[in-house]
């Protein structure tokens, strides 16, 4: 089953409704876990499987959403049991049909953050996901279908685990707030180029929201994706009194035609929706012809939360590198990753769009340091990162662990270089930086230099690159030693943009090496190699007058729509300050917004050697977790820096109560809290950042855990007298233990 050959023979297809809702209006008891109903309401599942069949379903879902060993490891069975139970349930309701339906392996997130926000790791995400995919493989599901995904390194880890363990199509969906973003903060545009990249067959957005708030994030799909659009919507909003939903199934499917009409593939129904609205949708919608059109797209990379389109020139920033740096080497050796992050951070305030990340050091062990420096990274940054190594065990350590689609530096015009290093880019559907520079080195004449980037070019589309996501490195030469080869860098940059009409890279800092004034030589060289088509200037954005150069040809060739950028970079700007070292007069406030646990910690303990406790508190740990929450609230920043900043503020906090507790016996505290995740719902991730955040606003926080039962909250409010009390439920059939609770 291809999905692409599906929508060419059959149109548009129909997906299923809700399960959760079906089962809740068949007698679903508060608490029950719906997947174990595979095994013990075999008959029930087929029952609801048929109904969506018998209503124009082409695809309908197993009832496996959440059997993952996480959710599934207090009922005692195997996630292979259970998945196994509900493909067979899917599978003998479409033999019993008797119709030509397929049968999707569900799988939901796993109920974990992901490092750095939380602590499952992507290795035991892929492992989790890993176990899903095998079962329901063997089982004999016909697709994977990932879906109310809100975290892209978790959509990662899942489509690694699909790609590598089974050949079945994939379809990815994730969940949307009004905003435009996950709740972690992905856009969708990240979530194509990821999905994408990696060889998906159907991207799109479930669950969420109904219909009509959903049609921004749904045009946004339809115009920017090059793969088939799913769209399964809610019915509408549930009414918090009734727990009622707001439109009804006539409203669902003329929703379903304008979805249709915007372009997507694949319609079906999330939360709320019956085999009723499925029916509908199916009258107005199957059968119609599905268009696939053609996307027009210029080199796009991305973080989890950020994209960067290379139609304007964009700064990539050098400085996380160990050549000629002697501080960078001296923290590769002894494992000082917050000096590398506080290069990261500096970089990314001076105006650097793109990070180039190099650990190669021969002292050390590079492919470990390499996923440590990315994983880091990530967490305190936004920006895409170029992954920068010579190694391709290297490479693909950091293609792995990387959350969005990164580029690779680099490639060269050596057969070995193009064999080892292209894959790589392929398979984990990265943008790539070709060098032009064979077994003999780099040409000395811009018209050798243009063959190998041509060489390049043409084996990357050989093998599926596309040339979208090719850059071109024609390679600066010092004008000290080859003064005639800048010119010659110079045409081939020009050359290789028209020709080709790929992006161009140059390191410009190495034009001037040896010569003094060294600044003065690479500010007018890039601005030089600016109007011959550079694209990507890889430069110390820390120095202002190179990071000015870019802002400044950006409004005089009219990219800069009005000069807001460059008005918004130096209209009463304050230059970024770095993030000194905690023996050298740290800024507490700046390592909480950044982010950098070890250095909160140093400073704030150098700080208390001279400060008063709660003076550090409320003049700077506090005002720094406000300054986090209202960029929270506007959209600057977005959940795993919320998380990453809460948990520097805690480890300051830990500084403090050890402080107070030697001085004065005692630590001060606001008060008690009881959070609890409510009887039946073992998920607890908003139950973990709000705890975080309590405690570090400076109460005592009694956290009881999940699933936890009515009475127990009771008790502990008792015997502790506490006189609040945070209860979390996630699932729909949880709520009213909630209520049950109070």
């Amino acid at each position: 089953m291809e999905i692409k050959t599906l929508l060419e023979q059959r149109g548009l297809l129909i997906f299923d409704g809700a399960m959760g809702t079906q089962l809740q209006a068949k007698g679903l008891k508060t608490g029950e876990t719906p997947e174990l109903l595979n095994l013990t309401a075999k008959d029930l599942l087929k029952e609801i499987h048929r109904s969506y069949i018998d209503a124009g379903a082409d695809i309908i879902s197993a009832n496996t959403f959440g059997a993952n060993s996480y959710k599934l490891s207090h009922s005692g069975k195997s996630v292979d049991e259970v998945i196994t139970a509900g493909i067979i349930n899917c599978k003998e309701a479409i033999k019993e049909s008797g119709k030509d339906v397929f049968c999707a392996l569900d799988i939901g997130p796993i109920g974990q953050l992901l490092e750095p926000t939380g602590s499952l790791k992507f290795e035991e995400a892929y492992d989790i996901f890993r176990e899903e995919i095998v079962a329901g493989y063997k089982a004999g599901a016909d697709v994977v279908l990932f879906e109310t995904m809100t975290d892209l390194y978790e959509l990662k880890a899942a489509i690694l685990a699909a790609k590598e363990n089974c050949d079945l199509p994939i379809i990815c969906s994730m969940t949307f707030e009004e905003n435009g973003r996950t709740f972690t903060g992905c856009p969708a545009e990240a979530e194509i180029l990821l999905c994408e990249g990696l060889g998906v067959s159907a991207v799109g957005v479930n669950c969420s929201l109904g219909p009509k708030e959903l049609m921004p994030i749904i045009k946004t799909l339809c115009e920017k994706s090059k793969i088939p659009v799913i769209v399964m919507p809610n019915a509408g909003l549930p009414d918090p009194a009734t727990g009622e939903y707001s439109i009804d199934a006539e409203e669902f499917s003329d929703y379903a035609v304008e979805i249709a009409d915007l372009g997507a593939g694949i319609i079906g129904g999330c939360c709320g929706t019956t085999p009723e609205f499925i029916r509908r949708t199916a009258e107005k919608v199957k059968g119609r012809k599905y268009e696939s059109k053609k996307i027009e797209r210029v080199c796009t990379i991305c973080s989890g939360t950020n994209v960067v389109e290379v139609s304007q020139p964009r700064i990539i920033g050098e400085r996380i590198n160990p050549t000629g740096k002697k501080l960078f080497k001296q923290a590769l050796i002894n494992d000082d990753i917050d000096y590398i992050l506080g290069q990261a951070i500096e970089q990314v305030g001076a105006g650097a769009d793109i990070l180039d990340v190099n650990v190669g050091l021969p002292d050390i062990d590079e492919k470990a340091m390499m996923i440590k420096a990315v994983k880091s990274i990530q967490g305190v940054t936004n920006v895409p990162l170029q992954i920068d190594s010579t190694i391709p065990e290297v490479l693909e350590a950091a293609l792995r662990v990387y959350n969005g689609k990164p580029m690779v530096n680099s490639v060269n015009g050596e057969e070995e270089s193009l064999k080892n290093v292209l894959p790589l880019v392929k398979k984990y559907g990265a943008a790539v930086v070709g060098l032009t520079l064979a077994k003999d080195g780099i040409p000395p004449k811009a018209e050798q230099r243009v063959a190998i980037a041509e060489k390049i070019i043409k084996r990357c589309e050989k093998i599926g690159i596309p040339k979208e996501d090719i850059a071109i490195d024609c390679l600066t030469l010092t004008a000290s030693a080859e003064q005639l080869a800048v010119n010659e860098t110079l045409k081939a940059v020009r050359a290789v943009k028209e020709r080709f009409g790929v992006r161009t890279v140059l390191g410009v800092s190495n034009i001037s090496f040896g010569l003094p004034n060294r600044e003065l030589l690479n500010h007018i060289f890039l601005t030089m190699a600016l109007e011959n088509g550079l694209d990507l200037p890889i430069i110390n954005p820390n120095v202002a007058s190179m990071t000015g150069a870019v802002r400044a040809f950006r409004v005089l060739n009219g990219i800069d729509k009005n000069s807001l950028e460059f008005i918004n970079a130096y209209n009463d700007a304050v230059p970024a300050a770095p993030v000194k070292k905690a023996d050298s007069n740290v800024d507490i406030f700046a390592a909480v917004y950044n982010g950098l646990k070890n250095e909160g910690a140093a400073a704030t303990a150098k700080l208390l050697e001279t400060t008063d406790a709660m003076q550090v508190v409320n003049e700077m740990l506090i005002p720094a977790l406000d300054r986090v929450g209202e960029d929270f609230e506007k959209n600057k920043i977005f959940l795993p820096q919320l998380i990453q900043s809460a948990n520097t503020a805690q480890e300051c906090f830990d500084v403090i109560k050890k402080h107070l507790t030697k001085t004065s016996g005692t630590p001060v505290s606001k008060g008690k809290i009881i959070v609890a995740t409510v009887k039946g719902d073992i998920h607890d991730i908003g139950k973990n950042i709000v705890k975080v955040l309590l405690e570090n606003y400076g109460y005592d926080v009694i956290d009881l855990g999940k699933d936890v039962d009515y009475q127990t909250v009771v008790d502990c409010a008792i015997e502790n007298d506490v006189h609040l009390i945070g209860l979390s439920a996630l699932m729909t059939t949880t709520l009213v233990s909630m209520e049950n609770t109070v």
